[in-house]
């Protein structure tokens, strides 16, 4: 079976196994690296908390790892989760206690800047265990890494003794990217200050490449002379990032599209050094409600926290998994969708063959392992019944749901069981307070009559197509109604208070017939549904 699933790995067309195929046939050229696996890295900056960019580039990477486990079964691999806890601190976060204490501490490595909860070593070391603490939730399998421990252990010297070998030629290529003013102080290399312990952006003005040393010009004017080993340094970013390729080895690290040009910056210094850049995925950034950039620092996003307030970790898997060239919108309208949308996969998957699962999008977000799928009932349908029943009590979604599928429980529903209670949280957030219920016109009223009386015939326990088509013909029959989206946009309206609505066979069938019948009668003696 293992060969079998690797042989199709090389024709499915899920993008985890293009990326897979391009890394193994065009980066490798076929054959596992020197170092004996292969390195998958994401970066990640300490000086905030690990926000949905981070899920999404971690979760991301972790599929084309998956996919190229399954495509080269024999070759390791390894996933680095690697933190720049390296650089100097620039602001003090809003959103942190005793600002003042780390307000002492500007410019230095965030390992260096006392923790301001007061749990940790530094205010890196507390960033650093929120951030795996983070990935450990979601049970990513990764080994952190850390700057800090890479430059003070030695483990960076030759890559920065070869930055300073190769310093004309990165002078090169970075200088015509700045501006007048900053190319002359600009350096790959930034010293530590020795007596502040503050990170210095100063010019260099004489090199040692034998001694592996630099001499630079100290903010009081006097020079300097230290080594570029040892972690007396550190490297601007760009550079930063081409030496970390350079002495790990990394064979393949995403990147937003705001990133580009340092991609390709990162590149050419690392080919300098002599090394390969990794293969590269460029993904697009997400979009607020309004189609603008999200922005960490306007707060104009959706973050981890919100998404799982609403819907499962998987779900949010999915909608990293879906089109990550593409722009999308990142706002709460699109959790029930995405919540949807995997449970439609979930149940393609047991009906595919081995080459179609590979390219369903479960096999990704759960490793080839996907849960049984559960009821059919969708997580727009219990928002909408959540809305007419006014149900602020899971128990309340529970009496219908028994009802509807006899013999489901919690315990033998866990998918469901969790999405009643996320559906309850999402009406009271965000439907209860915009809903706005409508009086019928009059020729909405005949079809609303008209409607009650279809429903009152059926037999018990009709099945939800039936009551669809009753619905359907019942719409259809009176005039008033030129086109059948104005039928339904009237029940959604009149009935539930929301301009948009479940298809209507499906959730009469849940929330019963007798209930609608009754539900109708009072929205034609026009009582308060609001109530």
């Amino acid at each position: 079976m293992p060969d079998q699933l690797s042989h199709l790995a090389r024709t499915a067309t899920a993008w985890p196994f293009q990326e897979a195929r391009a890394l193994l046939d065009e980066h490798l050229q076929g054959k596992p690296p020197a170092k004996g696996y292969v390195l998958f890295e994401t970066g990640y900056g300490p000086s905030g908390l690990p926000h949905i960019g981070t899920f999404g580039e971690v979760a991301r990477t972790t599929m084309v790892r998956r996919a190229f486990a399954l495509l080269a079964p024999t070759v390791p691999t390894q996933l680095y989760a690697f933190s720049d806890d390296r650089d100097g601190l620039r602001k003090v976060p809003d959103n942190i206690p005793n600002r003042e204490l780390v307000a002492q501490h500007l410019g230095k490595p965030l390992t260096d800047i006392p923790d301001p909860f007061g749990t940790h070593p530094s205010f890196g070391h507390h960033n650093n265990a929120r951030l795996q603490g983070f990935l450990d939730s979601f049970g990513f399998e990764y080994q952190f890494q850390s700057a800090t421990d890479w430059y003070l252990s030695g483990r960076f010297d030759e890559g920065c003794r070869q930055v300073l070998r190769h310093y004309d030629a990165i002078m090169e290529v970075m200088l015509p990217t700045l501006g007048e003013e900053r190319q002359q102080t600009y350096s790959p290399f930034l010293p530590l200050c020795p007596k502040t312990g503050r990170v210095l952006q100063v010019p260099v003005v004489e090199r040692n490449v034998e001694a592996g040393t630099i001499v630079y010009q100290d903010e009081d004017g006097k020079l300097v002379e230290t080594p570029v080993t040892g972690g007396r340094v550190k490297l601007q970013w760009k550079a930063d990032w081409a030496m970390r390729w350079y002495v790990l080895g990394v064979d393949y690290e995403m990147s937003g599209k705001d990133l580009i040009p340092s991609y390709q910056l990162a590149s050419r210094i690392c080919r300098i050094m002599g090394g390969i850049p990794p293969m590269n995925l460029t993904y697009e950034l997400f979009l607020d409600e309004k189609g603008q950039k999200i922005s960490k620092s306007k707060g104009n996003g959706l973050a981890v926290e919100d998404w799982l307030r609403y819907a499962t970790p998987e779900s949010l898997a999915l909608f990293m998994y879906q089109k990550p060239k593409a722009a999308k919108r990142l706002y709460f309208d699109v959790i029930p969708r995405t919540v949807d949308d995997y449970l439609t996969f979930l149940h393609k998957y047991q009906e595919e063959d081995e080459a179609k699962r590979l390219n369903n999008p479960v096999w990704h977000i759960h490793h080839g392992k996907p849960p049984q799928p559960e009821t059919g009932l969708s997580y727009n349908i219990l928002l909408n019944l959540a809305s007419v029943c006014h149900a602020e009590d899971r128990a309340v979604l529970w009496h219908f749901i028994s009802r509807y599928v006899p013999g489901t429980t919690p315990a033998s529903a866990p998918i469901l069981d969790q999405l009643v209670d996320y559906a309850v949280t999402y009406y009271k957030d965000f439907i209860k307070p915009a809903k706005r219920y409508r009086r019928p016109t009059a020729a909405e009223a005949e079809g609303l009559a008209d409607l009650a009386k279809e429903l009152e015939v059926l037999p018990p326990g009709a099945e939800a197509e039936a009551i669809q088509t009753v619905v359907y013909e019942v719409g259809k029959r009176h005039l008033a109604f030129a086109e059948l989206k104005a039928w339904f946009q009237a029940l959604y309206e009149i009935l539930l208070g929301q301009d948009q609505g479940p298809r209507m066979g499906s959730f009469i069938a849940l929330y019963g017939v007798g209930e609608t019948v009754a539900l109708i009668r009072r929205a034609l003696a026009g009582e308060d549904l609001a109530g």
